[in-house]
């Protein structure tokens, strides 16, 4: 029998996952505050790094209502409204932040932000970056927290368990790649671990993916809230092959792409929320008796689908397909997790010194149906939020 060895370590925060919410989540946090970050695989292979279509922002006041409205609507109203409008009112200082770390969203030939739209939004206000946005954030925020040097990151590290006392957590177990435990001793922990894609045979995301801070919440008492609210992308390319399905973006949808099926007929508004789309390709795939139907780019310019989606086009011509000529098979598949860790509007989880941030906590902002591109925002705002919480708390 091999006894695995045992670590101790010491910070004042530990954060589970390196993903944009725990990105910011350091970002946001004090430089005298002594940071540990742990990546369960390397750390490129995020779901932040896949995300495609963009990231919300409130254009102007006149847009609140409506934004408002898109976002409650989506969630089928299960929504906390507490929550909607914290995310709505923050997302211009966000976006203005990442602009000034560096983020290159596109913009318009007088500098202004480019807008475009997606299903389930009345009006375009998405910035983006071609088709890669995920990744442009993702980067660039990656690259600002490894000049941090009170931030230290250990990838290939995952995290096990929580380490609890007196109903209190006081820290995070891990085992490295070397199969060694560390028992990671901080005043602070925060878990944004990601969704739970890796539990489902189609899903578009990373299958280390398996919704690990949720099953130790569960082990710890801590509290769940909505695990059977799980959106699944209407448009995923089909294929064969085992592994990760490709998403193609919902702003497709939102720059004219339509849904066909194999009499080249529409049946569904594409720009409907997601499970409703998903819904209407289901029932046509059983009517048709069809493994999948089709996405036609027919109607969109070709230099937008050569500039905005330059990623998406490579990845069909590599599957055979070339959206300038032909609609391109597309299916639903798992993508995005709306429950999990139930937080407050600070990111609090029912524990104290326990945050959670990102796509692995519950703060309501979603619903019932995550309206598109409110997740990266989502992560943003409640990541920042969780960092002052731990602050105050601190200074107390």
């Amino acid at each position: 029998m091999v006894r695995k060895m045992t670590k101790e370590q010491n910070y004042d925060v530990v954060i589970a996952g390196c993903g944009v919410a725990g990105l910011y989540t350091a970002l946001s946090l004090p430089r005298d505050m002594k940071i540990l970050m742990l990546s369960k695989e390397d750390i490129a292979s995020c779901d932040s790094m896949l995300a495609q279509g963009g990231i919300c922002v409130l254009r102007d006041e006149n847009d609140y209502d409506a934004y408002f409205e898109d976002t409650m609507r989506a969630g089928h109203y299960e929504n906390r409204r507490e929550s909607v409008e914290i995310m709505i009112r923050s997302s211009r200082g966000i976006i203005n932040h990442l602009l000034a770390l560096g983020v290159q969203f596109e913009k318009n030939s007088d500098g202004s932000l480019a807008y475009t739209r997606e299903g389930a939004h009345s009006r375009p206000r998405i910035c983006f970056h071609k088709d890669i946005t995920g990744e442009e954030i993702t980067t660039t925020l990656l690259s600002h927290v490894k000049t941090l040097r009170n931030v230290t990151i250990m990838e290939y590290t995952t995290m096990t368990d929580i380490i609890e006392k007196d109903g209190i957590c006081i820290g995070i177990k891990a085992e490295t790649q070397e199969k060694g435990e560390l028992l990671i001793y901080a005043h602070n922990s925060v878990m944004a671990t990601g969704g739970i894609g890796g539990l489902y045979q189609h899903s578009t995301n990373f299958p280390l993916l398996t919704g690990d801070s949720c099953r130790i919440a569960k082990e710890h008492g801590i509290a769940l809230e909505h695990m059977d609210y799980v959106q699944i992308h209407p448009t995923c390319l089909y294929s064969t092959k085992p592994g990760r399905s490709f998403l193609i973006s919902e702003s497709a949808r939102g720059e004219g792409a339509v849904i066909l099926n194999h009499k080249g007929e529409r049946f569904v508004d594409e720009l409907l929320p997601r499970d409703i789309v998903t819904e209407a390709i289901h029932k046509e795939m059983e009517k048709e008796g069809t493994a999948y139907e089709y996405l036609s780019f027919e109607n969109v310019p070709e230099h937008i689908i050569r500039e905005h989606f330059p990623n998406i086009y490579q990845r069909c011509l590599e599957e055979g397909f070339d959206l300038l000529k032909e609609p391109v098979p597309i299916v639903p598949a798992q993508h995005y997790f709306m429950g999990g860790i139930r937080v407050d509007s600070d990111s609090q989880t029912t524990m104290e010194h326990l945050y959670a941030v990102g796509e692995t906590s519950c703060n309501g902002v979603h619903g019932k149906n995550r309206l598109a591109s409110n997740s990266l925002l989502e992560s943003l705002v409640f990541a920042q939020r969780a960092a002052i919480k731990i602050i105050n708390s601190e200074r107390k």
